[in-house]
């Protein structure tokens, strides 16, 4: 069993928690991904699993064993850093056979090992080279196989592909993902990189200075985050959030020609009133009256009669899809996602935004505590 848990973990540089009362479980073959900007707190978390790190509070157990004071390496875990840590005087095969080495393997087993990890990853015709002779994902590869020819409880992967090129870290993470999956050994991921968490992760942790924000999975982060925090964060672009006020459109006769009925709930702001259906509306009235509006750029589309007014700042072509980039009369970025063969505005041009009339578009948050009002 490789559970790993922490419990009201707490780690202090001086005055600052780097890790600030952490507490979670990662199951018996998962892949989790920590997940968060820099200096989050996310790479502590796992040095302090690895013992790279000493606790201030708190307990990080592996299976069934509180490993607090138990050795690096005692702890039967395998770390894979961002800069590979090979040594380059060494080749291929003595990188990945130099664990087992250390640890009075025979060389007979030794060489099986070796020989099964490499053949795992791809390495087998090279591993007479040396790091300098192999290419960035290559030398990745190696750091992999060297992790799993020690067959550890835990995986530990310290953003391993932040020095590959962008067309090398889509394959070097489906390799990750399948990988693990064969392995089933329990794998904590970190990354700053919100594509690498959705893509890669069973589930998802979400750290901001030194907190943990939500843990869930990736869909359920995505359609349901916990706070703007997550909103923002999770996402290619992130949720668009304005601020606003919850009420009540007024009497019939008042508004108007197209302006929700009266005693529609409405997300009011400068210049735009975005009423709410009725399943949302029900979630949050009596809530606020300051909230924050959360959209995400598929949920919002460029029209005529849209409630909201705003200004195209750029327009970003990405090949399958366009992102209309605008500002609203109050500075306020929100981004349009369309598909490429969609009619692009003009920057500096003035535009109208709808939403989508799906309840699930929808995302409400208290703007003093920034948490989740609704819908669940």
């Amino acid at each position: 069993m490789a559970q790993v848990s922490f419990e009201g973990v707490t780690k202090c540089f001086g005055e600052t928690a780097a890790v600030d009362d952490l507490t979670l479980s990662v199951t018996d073959g998962e892949l989790l991904v920590i997940l968060g900007p820099s200096g989050c707190g996310k790479t502590t978390a796992l040095r302090l699993v690895a013992g790279l790190e000493e606790l201030t509070e708190g307990t990080v157990s592996i299976g069934e064993q509180v490993v607090n004071d138990v050795d690096p390496k005692d702890r039967d875990v395998a770390m894979v850093f961002q800069s590979y840590a090979l040594y380059p005087h060494l080749t291929v095969a003595k990188n990945i056979e130099f664990p087992l080495r250390q640890r009075g393997v025979d060389k007979e087993e030794r060489a099986t090992k070796v020989k099964r990890a490499a053949d795992t990853l791809g390495l087998g015709a090279l591993l007479g080279r040396k790091p300098a002779q192999l290419s960035g994902g290559q030398r990745q590869r190696v750091a992999l196989a060297r992790a799993i020819v020690r067959e550890p409880l835990v995986f530990l992967m310290d953003e391993p592909l932040s020095n590959l090129d962008a067309a090398l870290r889509v394959q070097t993470r489906a390799d990750i993902v399948e990988l693990q999956a064969r392995l089933s050994t329990t794998t904590l991921y970190v990354t700053h990189d919100q594509v690498e968490a959705m893509t890669m992760g069973h589930r998802i942790a979400v750290m901001s200075e030194g907190k943990l924000k939500q843990v869930a999975s990736p869909q359920s982060l995505y359609n349901r985050p916990a706070n703007t925090f997550v909103a923002a964060f999770l996402g290619s672009p992130g949720m668009n959030l304005i601020n606003g006020m919850l009420v009540e459109s007024g009497p019939s006769g008042t508004e108007p020609e197209g302006a929700p009925g009266p005693g529609t709930l409405c997300v009011a702001f400068p210049g735009a009133s975005v009423p709410l259906p009725a399943e949302v509306a029900d979630f949050v009235r009596g809530a606020g009256p300051d909230v924050v509006l959360g959209l995400r750029p598929e949920a919002v589309h460029l029209s005529s009669d849209g409630s909201i007014g705003a200004s195209v700042v750029i327009v970003e072509l990405l090949g399958a899809e366009t992102h209309v980039i605008c500002t609203t009369e109050t500075g306020t970025r929100l981004i349009v996602r369309q598909g490429a063969a969609a009619p692009r505005p003009a920057i500096g041009e003035s535009v109208r935004i709808g939403v989508a009339p799906d309840p699930q578009a929808y995302h409400l948050f208290d703007a003093a505590t920034g948490e989740r009002l609704g819908p669940s």
